[in-house]
């Protein structure tokens, strides 16, 4: 059960926890925050037209104006403004002033002016109660509640709420009415006919956004901060606005003095480097959105497109997929991460790509998707991985080759089941050793120190093997069995050679380390070696408590009979008996070089067939007198 509950820990433990991580970013907020700084990044740096041109006039109400005329503005004054941009021979007037209550003597004047005059249109606010100009048609009327998002950034339009009575029309849309005189929009989008890039809670790159989800309501295009042609109220008046300027216009009059606090921030304001403080006023925000409607209605508007909330959850969705799959499947771990941060990198410069042409699909979460479930894999894989090597450090016993190591890791998923090494049949060359005279030697050294001597000897043999690719499989208490061809089939021939090279290698650092030994006043070593090849049965060995990596069968019978054949027989520092079986692999040329005596047909015990022997003598008989000199 323990072993189950590890396995699934280590399993779905990571995709869990990526899981999590994904739903922490989108409830928090901070995917969507993401997503918003895109939105402005690009809004800001994509190229705006300018407002120059559009049919639309700016009368702003700057701080000299209210220096000179005061605060709140006098319904006279206003009078007299409407008068000159009606002689110029304007299209529109929108007054975005709340006047529900009169300032000044002349209150109704401005009343009657707007009850009267076809061309001015009165505001209201339905959040904050506020009224309209007192007298004014249902016609002429609109509200400008703006949507703000939660940073406190302007980014929304709310074009039209359906379903309303005659006055609730928004402000650009009522001016864009009374200007064109063409009511067809709005009667298309209470019919459902007019299709547009409508936001919806869950659009684009919002997550949740409830307010998105109410009316209809699009991204605002925004033309080119104050690009709009402009006066201020003090001009109006003073009769410096020639009427050329205005003739034809749609004239938006508004506060853009900054202590009246009726400015925004949008997109453009994220980025802008100055220390200044740069917001768009509220008459310019109505005027980009009248701009927008007005190139609905002259067919020009490229409107763009958001995915709708069930599109993104469905990227999402592919993305996490992709990130699991590719995180899973690439087959190194290193060329995994490659591929997902590449793909990831892709989708986020795709999905930018279309934000530019104005098309706004969710970037943090389905990049957020891709790397966190590739992550999870990756957790998963290493885990299992460090798993793998210890059970393939546990299941060996000892070490191997490099090569022999990397090939052990590549194929783990084959070799492995249940954290054993199946059974399996393999040729193999079998490197038998023993250490000559150990009992005698171990009577008159202490214990440490004859530990210390018989590592000195491990410590010539067992390199020799392991870079040659072969497995030191156990140690026989002054002995070793090495074992070649496992835990992978491997090349019998080329085995059997690096068999034989490890035992001249053997021979070389035996000599040496005889030399040390003799310095350090210690016994010199001897060793027999047995050699033969073979089937072998290769696999794991034991129980739950204790297991190994174990190599059974004749061949390693025989080559420990071979170690240990007539051991009075013995010149120098190493004695090799190769069976035939491993002479007849060898290439003819490298067996060519070597130097053999023949000793014939030897019956070994536990065997049935007799062995041929050959006695590989590699020209050390000169140094053995020396070399074994206690």
């Amino acid at each position: 059960m323990k072993q189950v509950r590890e396995l699934l820990l280590q399993t779905i433990g990571p995709y869990l926890v990526a899981v999590v991580v994904l739903v922490l970013l989108r409830s928090t907020g901070l995917a969507q925050t993401v997503d918003l700084l895109l939105y402005d990044l690009i809004t800001a740096q994509r190229p705006s037209p300018s407002g120059r041109d559009t049919p639309i006039t700016l009368v702003g109400i700057e701080e000299s104006d209210i220096q000179r005329f005061g605060w709140p503005i006098d319904d006279g004054l206003f009078c007299q403004a409407f008068d000159r941009l009606n002689a110029g021979g304007v299209d529109v007037i929108g007054l975005d002033i709340y006047r529900d209550k009169g300032v000044g003597p002349q209150q109704q004047c401005l009343r009657d002016r707007f009850r009267d005059e076809p061309t001015l249109v009165s505001i209201f606010n339905v959040a904050s109660g506020i009224g309209p100009v007192p007298g004014t048609p249902t016609e002429r009327q609109s509200y400008n509640d703006l949507s703000l998002d939660a940073d406190g950034v302007l980014r929304r339009d709310l074009v039209h709420v359906t379903g309303q009575d005659e006055a609730t029309v928004s402000f650009a849309m009522r001016v864009m009415e009374v200007a064109t005189g063409d009511r067809r929009l709005r009667k298309a989008m209470d019919a459902g006919s007019h299709q547009d890039a409508w936001l919806s809670a869950d659009g684009g790159g919002y997550h949740n956004e409830i307010d998105a989800g109410l009316g209809l309501q699009r991204l605002l295009r925004f033309r080119e901060p104050w690009s709009y042609r402009f006066y201020s109220l003090a001009q109006l008046l003073d009769g410096d606005v020639p009427s050329e300027a205005i003739r034809d216009q749609i004239v938006l009059i508004g506060s853009t003095a900054p202590s009246l606090r009726d400015l925004f921030n949008v997109p453009h304001t994220r980025f802008r480097q100055s220390e200044e403080v740069f917001q768009v006023s509220g008459v310019e925000i109505h005027a980009n959105r009248v701009a927008t409607l007005l190139d609905h209605h002259n067919g020009t508007l490229n409107t763009g497109w958001i995915m709708p909330g069930w599109g993104n959850w469905s990227l999402i969705l592919l993305c996490m997929a992709s990130g699991t799959l590719l995180g899973e499947k690439v087959p190194t771990l290193r060329r995994s991460v490659l591929v997902v941060v590449a793909l990831s990198a892709g989708v986020a410069g795709g999905l930018t790509w279309l934000l530019w042409e104005h098309i706004w699909v969710g970037i943090a979460m389905p990049t957020f998707g891709l790397l966190s479930m590739g992550g999870a894999a990756w957790l998963r894989r290493g885990a299992m991985s460090q798993q793998h090597s210890q059970q393939i450090k546990q299941l060996l016993g000892q070490t191997t080759s490099p090569a022999v190591a990397q090939q052990l890791w590549d194929q783990r998923d084959e070799l492995l089941s249940d954290g054993r090494f199946e059974g399996r049949q393999l040729p193999v060359t079998v490197l038998f050793t023993d250490t000559v005279n150990f009992t005698s030697v171990s009577e008159g050294m202490s214990p440490r120190a004859l530990m210390d001597w018989l590592n000195r000897g491990m410590e010539v043999c067992v390199p020799a093997v392991t870079k040659r690719g072969g497995m030191v499989n156990k140690f026989t208490g002054d002995g070793m069995l090495a074992v070649f061809g496992v835990p992978l089939e491997q090349d019998s021939k080329a085995e059997a050679q690096a068999a034989i090279e490890a035992a001249m290698e053997i021979k070389a650092g035996l000599e040496q380390l005889n030399k040390d030994l003799l310095k350090d006043q210690e016994p010199t070593m001897r060793i027999r070696m047995g050699i033969h090849s073979g089937e072998a049965l290769v696999g794991s060995m034991g129980s739950a408590e204790r297991i190994e990596y174990a190599v059974i069968g004749d061949s390693v019978n025989c080559a420990s009979r071979l170690e240990s054949l007539d051991k009075h027989r013995h010149e120098g520092v190493l004695r090799v008996l190769l069976s035939s079986t491993t002479l007849d692999l060898l290439d003819p040329t490298f067996k060519s070089r070597l130097d053999l005596e023949y000793w014939g047909p030897v019956q070994v015990k536990g065997r049935e067939e007799p062995l041929d022997v050959s006695e590989l003598k590699m020209d050390n008989a000169p140094e053995a007198a020396e070399a074994t000199q206690p």
